[in-house]
């Protein structure tokens, strides 16, 4: 077995919340080395890209409070992002309108309306010019293909962010800044008794000061070794890229219901449509026709303006989906120079820039500027 000079961080794995986690340590100066086995499957590639804390009623209180910060930072990422060129990130303020479309979701929109004007109302923000009900027309005047709604809730501070994109342009921007990217497979951490020293990557021991696993779906694999239960498993979502030949869909707003899917316009005559919560699922990041028809039929249930449209792309995903649908965050208790960044489900996206932030910081021996208490692994009760 080889060994190579230390690195100052090992962040372990290449999706949006490893690459955030590398970009901000070497911004801060920390000699990164990044280990990405680029798993087929993993939810970066496939996610939607919905950035809307302000409209959720869905996530629990410490969500929602963590997702109003990560959501504020997006702006400086993007524009710091920009001053790098570091290559297009998609994320543009879209707006985005939540509906109730059939009887059913009635008592929910009302429930949602509830929650979201007492939030307002309490934090003083948004403004009601940028958050406010809207008539049936006015939906349909924003979403054109949408259906004739009971109500409708919309946000001018709804956003949309291509995870691709924005993956790229992390990782062309931290390499520039000194990142080591190497492509592999991390066999196992370096373990010396209360502290982990780095990781063996394809049989080569690469000793370091921090380690951050960021593995998505996978990174229950590690849990054996630090003595800890990481419960994050596959959720699969099967997301489907629908194209309107001709139409301006540049300035559409996102478009959620209560069946739990969504829609996301962007500028190529585009709309994405998802997407399925198949939960079991396992490692297993195919299409299936159930899931297929599913999408497809909450698509135009909610947007029947939709029918016409080309089926140009199905996307597969699997979601680190954490046991209590919260992250799982931060330092392991007991184990020094170990961190967890995974099971954000689907609010990948939305959380991780600013997530991957806090615990380069961590990382670095440094304060965080969030408490990220509620999202600790402890809170699973597992010792090592």
């Amino acid at each position: 077995m080889t060994t190579r000079s230390a690195f100052d961080a090992v962040v372990v794995g290449g999706g949006l919340l490893g690459s955030a986690t590398a970009y901000h340590l070497v911004g801060a100066g920390a000699r990164t080395l990044l280990v990405d086995r680029a798993d087929v499957g993993r939810a970066t590639d496939a996610g939607a890209g919905i950035i809307s804390p302000e409209t959720n009623s869905r996530d629990p209180e410490a969500w929602f409070r963590f997702a109003v910060e990560a959501s504020a930072y997006y702006p400086t990422l993007v524009e710091r992002l920009a001053a790098e060129q570091a290559g297009d990130t998609g994320y543009t303020r879209c707006g985005q309108l939540v509906v109730a479309v059939s009887d059913d979701e009635v008592e929910s929109f009302e429930r949602a309306r509830r929650l979201v004007f007492e939030r307002q109302r309490s934090r003083g923000v948004p403004t009601a010019a940028e958050l406010h009900e809207v008539t049936a027309d006015e939906a349909r005047e924003l979403f054109p293909p949408l259906a004739r709604v009971h109500g409708a809730i919309y946000s001018k501070r709804g956003a949309r962010v291509d995870g691709r994109l924005l993956n790229r342009a992390l990782r062309a921007a931290a390499e520039a800044r000194g990142l080591v990217v190497r492509s592999g497979a991390v066999d196992r951490l370096v373990r010396e008794g209360d502290a982990v020293r780095g990781v063996v990557v394809d049989g080569e021991t690469v000793p370091a000061g921090a380690v951050a696993i960021a593995g998505g779906a996978w990174s229950d694999a590690f849990a054996g070794q630090l003595g800890v239960t990481i419960p994050v498993a596959p959720q699969r979502g099967q997301i489907i890229h629908l194209g309107l030949r001709g139409a301006d869909t540049g300035r559409w707003p996102v478009v959620s219901a209560f069946h739990h899917h969504y829609m996301v316009a962007w500028p190529d005559s585009r709309v994405v449509a998802g997407a399925t919560r198949e939960t079991g699922s396992g490692f297993a990041p195919h299409t299936t026709a159930a899931g297929v028809r599913e999408v497809l039929s909450e698509a135009l249930r909610v947007a029947p303006g939709l029918a016409s449209a080309e089926i140009r792309e199905i996307r597969v995903g699997l979601r680190p989906f954490a046991a209590d649908t919260l992250p799982v965050v931060g330092p392991v208790p007991g184990i020094a120079n170990i961190f967890l960044i995974t099971g954000h489900g689907p609010s990948g996206l939305t959380l991780g820039p600013y997530t991957a932030k806090l615990i380069a910081s961590q990382m670095l021996g440094k304060q965080p500027e969030t408490d990220l208490t509620a999202f600790s692994i402890a809170r699973f009760n597992s010792t090592r």
